[in-house]
């Protein structure tokens, strides 16, 4: 226990392996004390059979949470046993069922006064204890079945490292990473355009001169994703939100999300009311991005892009 003591929740598993290792044991000890050959891991599949009706392995299996593998052993053993036969016919007559054999019904019997004596110790332990631990058990099934632990576990990890993330102003020393990323997406999914080199081969006249503006997102002081602010001449927009590129190495450290509202609260900065990208349907996991950021599809304007599918836009002044 001083283990658990000194390593804390991360040891949750292992705590639970313990106490379950002990209440088998126990279990093992109350069969012999009501003189009952029984071994305790035939409770579940013995249990769903003494309620009466014949079942198969996959409906045993279901019924409590065992895989048909693990189901099959354990019919085995208590056929082994004399407490199970199988082979038995379903009303259809395609299907093979097992049941309780008399052995079995009459073991059923003896251990249900078992089961009387031990809902009682149980009662007095919950009693005695500050905490429900059946209840707590119920409850903790339902919120892992809601969302794993494994899942949890992954949004911290997340909200940690998104900390580490860093949004600077675009400078001359990014100009490479500016390049390089986008050319890393545009690469694998597409070819490379015009507006692509006069864009990514001279940000500082192509965008900044022009009063666009670039963030750089760092990650440990590396540059893992940018994304620009494109001066538009147009009635209906002040900037395109453009070459807006993340590395792989930055998946699951929320550098799209964190950059994509930086870049959101620059624009206000700079007095736009409207905001408009264009991209492609296949990149799923950029259009959820902005459609997360508040972008909304549009259609009727001309692009100079052949990828671009799909034009979105923002309206800054209802948000």
């Amino acid at each position: 226990m001083e283990l658990f003591e000194k390593t804390g929740k991360i040891a949750l598993g292992s705590r639970l392996r313990y106490m379950a290792s002990n209440v088998t044991d126990e279990a093992a000890r109350l069969h012999e004390l009501y003189q009952i050959d029984f071994a305790p891991k035939w409770f579940p599949v013995f249990f769903v059979l003494s309620e009466g009706d014949c079942k198969t392995i996959t409906d045993i299996a279901n019924e409590i949470g065992h895989s048909q593998p693990s189901v099959t052993k354990i019919v085995k053993e208590m056929i082994n046993a004399g407490l199970v036969e199988d082979n038995l016919r379903s009303q259809d007559k395609r299907r093979n069922m097992v049941g309780l054999t008399k052995q079995g019904k009459a073991l059923w019997e003896r251990m249900r006064i078992q089961c009387i004596d031990i809902d009682h110790a149980i009662d007095g332990i919950i009693q005695e204890a500050t905490h429900n631990l059946w209840e707590a058990l119920a409850e903790w099934e339902f919120l892992l079945e809601q969302k794993s632990l494994l899942k949890r576990v992954q949004e911290q990890k997340k909200i940690r490292e998104s900390k580490d993330v860093r949004i600077v102003p675009y400078q001359a020393e990014y100009r490479q990473a500016f390049k390089s990323l986008n050319e890393e997406w545009i690469s694998t999914y597409f070819e490379m355009e015009e507006t692509d080199h006069k864009a990514l081969d001279n940000p500082e006249e192509y965008i900044l001169a022009k009063g666009g503006k670039i963030l750089v997102a760092l990650y440990n002081n590396e540059p893992l994703g940018v994304c620009s602010l494109i001066k538009m001449d147009h009635p209906e927009f002040d900037y395109e939100l453009a070459k807006m590129a993340v590395s792989p190495k930055a998946q699951g450290k929320s550098v799209g999300t964190i950059l994509g509202r930086a870049i959101i609260e620059e624009a206000k900065t700079l007095g736009a009311s409207k905001l408009y990208l264009e991209s492609n349907t296949i990149l799923k996991p950029a259009i959820n991005l902005y459609h997360k950021l508040g972008f909304q599809k549009i259609t009727g304007y001309p692009s100079p892009y052949q990828r671009c599918n799909i034009q979105m836009e923002l309206d800054l002044r209802n948000s």
